[in-house]
């Protein structure tokens, strides 16, 4: 049996994974309502976080599918996936066009030659425009410096949701049979006959975990047959070699692990048996086999501290709560996420690097879902020094907003004061899209007010570009903090008089302790206020002094908005329940004594 192997990309929300589930259904292999997104996060945000394989049988052809991330936080595990692969389907949005991460990973793809297959998708909505997309994607591939053969490339029309395909728009069709066909015409076999005869050679791309098998590796197999019980030498990337033994193997069907005795050239599996196996290492049955090319990991851009929680409210919800087994569950976490680093040298602090707030976010819901609990400090961007030191470089980040064209002043302002240029302008009936470049260090915090200035009908996206020279000092319009100097219950009457102050974070009848921060003030000075304080009550009644509460809802903090609101003096508290802020020093003499020293 031929064995094609593809990767499906596209910016977030393109429609990459409803695609993926619809072909799983048309080849039989997939089941109603089963969706490639399996994890809890996924299926609430509607993303991708985690590459995923599947594999579908058309055709005597067996094609293996990997899903990756439309997020640029999660880049390197899309990059790593087109390492395993063969081809590419670029899917882009009928009506959006290509957008940021459509660029990233696209140009990683055309750098290791890849010819991908252009999927115009939803092509059905109301302000699609499949002939101006199909442009735009052309104006992408020479922009990047594509081949002329990676530019001539195949384009397919379709409806996802439905799991319809076209050639031309012209076309009648009722199922996905046209992709299909486009696939075996133009994505080459995985192997070849020589590559079959030689002793096998395979290269993990992802790594996996399982309670009784322990740590397991996926790999694209590209030369020879690995069979189970064979003795193997894993060839590191510092040139150093160990040995192993595979245990055991799977193949893909649908979605689904299926045991396999053998895995032939071309094809992807997940293999068990050798602990220590790292991603980009090479696996072979002959010791004086050549090492595959390593594969490289785009560097974390933010870095942040992670502690034991400390606060009055420690340990009330959390089952894992100290150092020790917080550090344990980060490097769990290291075997499987290449993206972050961790550096656990201090004591009870370790300092967790990763590609953006986004992708700390997702690792810190995980844990307290799992029921961690732990407090982290203020994001701050990685400087780097280069040439002997005399330059500092930051990462810099593009980034595309669409609005409507009566919120684009306030965009062009708050960016260009936090040091952002605008590269371009594009008005489209009563939309705008603008692109801007500038340092990581302006878009921290800024999300959140994105989405004021645009009364929510604003989209934003960015992707890193590179580590580019020091900005220079950004400011930022910084609210103050409403900082709570009692512990005990808030009571609606206190925050009714504090509401005017600034946002609030917090319900009437949330327990509340010295040291809280609150809310926010609108003047920007720090404010200390109690709002555990009742109505003082009095025996006489009179006419008119009831007034009704009527309270505004609150700023309710997730992680990802606590890391953008947080200063630089806070932590931020993450319990399995309750996200709270909160400053380091909890009360006001402490915080004074720290300013002096300061």
């Amino acid at each position: 049996m031929e064995i094609r192997n593809i990767a499906i990309i596209a910016h977030v929300d393109h429609g990459k994974t409803t695609l993926t589930d619809a072909l799983l259904r048309q080849t039989g292999v997939g089941e109603e309502g089963v969706s490639m997104d399996s994890n809890a996060l996924e299926l609430e945000r509607g993303i991708t976080i985690y590459s995923k394989n599947a594999a579908v049988f058309y055709k005597d052809t067996k094609i293996n599918i990997v899903d990756t991330p439309g997020h640029a936080d999660f880049g390197s595990e899309v990059e790593r996936v087109l390492r395993s692969i063969d081809s590419v389907l670029l899917v882009v949005d009928a009506q959006e066009g290509p957008m940021p991460q459509t660029r990233f990973v696209l140009k990683k793809s055309l750098e290791l030659g890849i010819k991908p297959i252009v999927v115009i998708n939803k092509i059905d909505k109301p302000a699609a425009n499949p002939a101006r997309t199909e442009e735009q994607v052309l104006e992408l591939f020479l922009e990047l410096g594509a081949s002329d053969e990676q530019a001539n490339f195949p384009v397919v029309y379709s409806i996802g949701r439905q799991g319809i395909a076209k050639r031309k728009l012209s076309d009648e069709s009722t199922d996905l049979t046209p992709l299909l066909d486009t696939i075996l015409a133009h994505v080459p076999p995985a192997s070849s006959p020589e590559s079959l005869g030689k002793s096998a050679r395979l290269q993990p791309f992802n790594l996996g975990y399982d309670n009784f098998l322990g740590r397991l590796a996926i790999v694209r197999a590209y030369e020879g047959v690995l069979k189970t019980g064979d003795a193997v030498f894993v060839k590191k990337i510092g040139g150093e070699t160990h040995t192993g033994k595979i245990t055991k193997m799977f193949t893909f069907r649908g979605l689904h692990k299926v045991e396999s005795s053998e895995v032939v050239a071309g094809d992807i599996a997940m293999i068990a048996g050798i602990p220590e196996i790292y991603i980009g290492e090479t696996i072979t049955v002959d010791a004086n086999a050549e090492p595959l090319p390593a594969i490289a990991i785009d560097e974390p851009t933010i870095t942040l501290n992670f502690l034991v929680n400390n606060s009055p409210f420690a340990g009330r919800e959390g089952k894992f709560v100290t150092s020790r087994q917080i550090k344990e569950r980060l490097e769990r976490e290291l075997e499987v996420n290449v993206g972050l680093k961790v550096d656990f040298d201090s004591g009870d602090v370790s300092h967790v690097s990763g590609r953006g707030e986004l992708h700390i976010a997702i690792l810190l819901e995980n844990m307290r879902r799992e029921g961690y609990e732990m407090q982290v400090s203020q994001p701050q961007v990685i400087f780097r020094r280069e040439n002997d030191g005399e330059v500092v470089t930051e990462p810099y980040e593009e980034v595309i907003v669409d609005t409507p064209q009566e919120y684009q002043g306030s965009v062009i302002e708050r960016l260009g004061t936090r040091k952002f240029i605008m590269k371009d302008l594009k008005v489209h009936e009563n939309q705008v899209r603008l692109t801007f470049e500038g340092p990581t260090r302006g878009l921290l915090g800024y999300r959140s007010q994105f989405v004021l200035d645009t009364k929510g009908e604003g989209i934003l996206s960015s992707r890193v570009v590179g580590f580019r020279p020091h900005a220079g000092e950004i400011k930022k319009k910084q609210v103050g903090s409403m900082i709570s100097m009692a512990s005990g219950k808030a009571l609606g009457f206190s925050l009714w008089n504090l509401q005017d102050r600034g946002v609030l974070y917090i319900n009437p009848a949330t327990e509340v302790y010295e040291g809280q921060v609150i809310g926010n003030t609108s003047k920007g000075e720090e404010m200390a206020v109690n709002p555990t304080k009742g109505k003082q009550l009095t025996n006489m009644r009179s006419k008119g002094t009831d007034e009704a509460l009527n309270l505004i809802p609150p700023f309710e903090l997730t992680i990802e908005r606590g890391l953008e609101v947080m200063a630089e003096d806070e932590y931020l508290e993450i319990t399995p329940k309750n996200v709270r802020l909160r400053k380091q020093q909890l009360t006001e003499i402490d915080r004074s004594r720290s300013r002096r020293q300061g």
